[in-house]
């Protein structure tokens, strides 16, 4: 998630955690302070965007290295504050501010390799973008509300934050559930033999609901609103790449990025120049993460470029939310 939610996050955890052991300040700090910390591994550079990316949320997201981190940070919390008879339950605030931070992160589509060093699986679940207010609001009123008032009243609110964060969270998992059932409906209808299906939110809610299903040769892309009149899809098709896959997939980017992405990977010839493509974060025809590998005699032995790819927002903004609203619009820049 966003850096702001996982800093409300934090800070409710550690409000809720400690109660009125301590001032309401220095729990919602130090709770912000283990929130953020995890993150940190975001300025470390691997020498090569695909290693960036792909070890990013890993040993510093890892719930047995977090475990290990958290009694030695509660200690240096709880001497700071002058606090070392509560050490214990800093300890405990702090363990759980550090390892709710990966788990949320896990709920979004990225991957986040929690069980390192043991595997590097990146778990993902994707039901939840990495900035969605409705899930990010309630922690931040919650944790102002102990703020301000600095008392039990506030402590309800900081719970009541936390509640309601959770049980959208619950609630994006089901919305998704649902969609992934009409999704694979609509792919046998539609006669798609799929090898994968993704079923991840747009930008900023969990109403509309973008879908990728892949085949060998090709991605089939789809939306599909809670607010829709009827239960289908429209599939659109792109190609993959699937010869280039054949011929190129055991080459190291290629490999790690199919490994990483869990199969939701396109790899084209664009001028000479092989581009490999995250399908699971954007929106055709613009993602997040998209590398020039180098030509088709060089893939693998030459240094990666990551390419900058941003939607026009001043289109993509207005169909995303007619698109919610349950609007058969196609996109703009079909």
């Amino acid at each position: 998630m966003d850096s702001l939610t996982q800093i409300a996050l934090g800070s409710a955890v550690g409000v809720a955690v400690m109660g009125r052991r301590t001032a309401v300040w220095k729990a919602a700090l130090w709770g912000a302070v283990a929130g953020t910390l995890p993150d940190l591994d975001a300025f470390i550079d691997h020498g090569d965007p695909i290693l960036n990316m792909t070890r990013h949320r890993a040993e510093s997201h890892a719930l047995f290295f977090l475990t290990l981190a958290a009694p030695l940070l509660a200690w240096i919390v709880s001497r700071l504050n002058g606090e070392a008879a509560l050490f214990k339950r800093w300890w405990l605030a702090l363990w759980l501010v550090l390892i709710t931070h990966p788990l949320l992160d896990a709920m979004t589509v990225y991957g986040t390799q929690l069980l390192q060093p043991f595997t590097d699986h990146p778990y993902g679940v994707g039901s939840i973008f990495i900035i969605d207010l409705a899930y990010t609001v309630p922690l931040i009123v919650g944790v102002v509300a102990a703020l301000r008032l600095k008392n039990a009243r506030g402590q309800r609110w900081n719970a009541a934050g936390l509640v309601l964060s959770t049980l959208y969270l619950a609630w994006s998992f089901g919305a998704q559930q649902h969609v992934d059932r009409i999704a694979r409906a609509s792919l046998q209808q539609a006669g798609i033999e799929a090898q994968g299906l993704l079923v991840t939110p747009a930008p900023f809610n969990t109403v509309l609901w973008r879908l990728v299903a892949t085949t060998p040769t090709q991605y089939h892309e789809g939306y599909y609103s809670l607010l829709d009149d009827q239960a289908e899809v429209r599939w659109t098709a792109y190609p993959r790449g699937g010869d280039l896959i054949e011929q190129h997939g055991q080459a190291e980017p290629v490999a790690r990025i199919a490994a990483f992405s869990h199969g939701f990977f396109s790899l084209h010839n664009g001028g000479n120049r092989l581009l490999l493509t995250d399908l699971r974060m954007g929106l055709e025809p613009t993602y997040t993460f998209r590398f020039d590998i180098g030509s088709p005699s060089t893939v693998g032995g030459v240094p990666v470029t990551q390419l900058s790819m941003r939607p026009d927002l001043g289109r993509a903004l207005p169909w995303l939310w007619q698109r919610l609203l349950g609007h058969d619009v196609s996109p703009p820049w079909r």
